[in-house]
């Protein structure tokens, strides 16, 4: 344990004393995600540095305050990457963040969440505890996974030290097709080609065009760029600027709806554009339709919304979980963090 983790230790220990919640913070790229807070921070962002990593093992083990950018430029002259491929909102983009807030990119359908790929972490949890779980291997074990109960929990079970994440080799070949069509039609043959067994690794309909994004060996991307046609789009930024939400579709102010979906769903009746990803379970959806009624179509498709940006002071962000569900949440987060310190609010409301 470093000077770093012990001195969030007692950050952590004098916060207990106190009864004072607190804010873990990282780079703060993603804050929009949250209510604003007046609670103290707990800043990560000078816990930084990659403590492991040898390629040949295909992990990476990282402080949690460790910049993305800086992890992928390690990657990247070892030929690997994070397979998730998480957004970077900002340069200051960091490992704990996207472990505690779950995003993946585009790729996700095809390579699997970033779930998937954490190993193993460390954390300080709600009585001041140091405690590691996983590994760098892969691991069943009886009860909950802790280290993968952590993606996503928004820092509220404890503050994430170290993560241990997966990593893979890098695509020899990459090729962007671009196709126009009607929404009906891209669903349709997002559809279609999900079910072949193409080297895909990215499927997005903008209003007008579907993007079919394909990475695999040389041989396989070429035959399979011959098969589909299309625009070839390669040297345009279109993917990066989706994962990281710079496309012109997102630069507006409206709310900004995240609705995860079965990909086999279709069309969905609501005001405001979309934008779809994941091979048609992302959908993106500007509008200022009542949260209630986006509520109600995400749970009619058998999937669930979120309201990712641009939330009215106020504004449901997500549906109340039912009283068993949450129950389980209040269970599980009483195990980790019994005073509730951690990150009050951010997750559901009185959590």
């Amino acid at each position: 344990m470093n000077d770093q983790s012990r001195e969030l230790q007692q950050q952590v220990v004098k916060a207990l004393a106190q009864q004072q919640p607190l804010t873990i913070r990282g780079g703060g790229s993603k804050a929009f995600l949250c209510p604003s807070s007046t609670h103290c921070v707990l800043s990560l962002r000078e816990h930084q540095g990659i403590i492991d990593y040898h390629p040949s093992e295909l992990v990476l083990t990282a402080r949690a305050g460790t910049l993305l950018k800086d992890i992928e430029a390690t990657l990247g002259e070892a030929g690997q990457m994070l397979p998730f491929e998480p957004p970077f909102y900002t340069e200051q983009t960091t490992l704990g963040g996207a472990v505690a807030t779950g995003l993946s990119g585009p790729i996700r359908p095809f390579s699997g969440s970033a779930r998937d790929f954490v190993l193993g972490c460390t954390i300080i949890n709600g009585k001041g505890d140091i405690l590691k779980f996983g590994g760098q291997v892969m691991k069943n074990v009886a009860g909950y996974d802790v280290s993968r109960v952590m993606v996503g929990a928004m820092g509220t079970l404890g503050v994430l030290l170290d993560i241990s994440i997966k990593v893979l080799p890098t695509f020899p070949c990459e090729q962007h097709l671009t196709q126009t069509m009607s929404q009906q039609q891209a669903l349709d043959k997002m559809r279609f080609l999900a079910s072949q067994n193409l080297p895909l690794s990215g499927l997005a309909y903008d209003g007008e065009q579907l993007h079919i994004r394909l990475a695999g060996t040389r041989t396989a991307v070429e035959t399979t760029s011959r098969k589909l046609g299309g625009e070839d789009q390669t040297s345009s930024n279109f993917w990066t600027q989706l994962r990281d939400q710079r496309h012109p579709f997102f630069q507006q102010t409206t709310p900004l709806w995240r609705l995860s979906v079965p990909p086999a769903s279709g069309e969905i009746e609501v005001d405001g554009d979309q934008l779809i990803d994941w091979g048609g379970g992302l959908r993106w959806i500007k509008s200022t339709q009542p949260a209630e009624q986006i509520f109600e179509l995400a749970a009619d498709l058998g999937g669930h919304a979120r309201l990712f940006r641009h939330a009215v002071h106020g504004q449901l962000r997500q549906p109340t979980l039912p009283d068993s569900l949450l129950a389980m949440h209040q269970k599980l987060k009483h195990s980790f963090d019994p005073q509730a310190i951690f990150n009050p609010g951010q997750l559901y409301p009185d959590f």
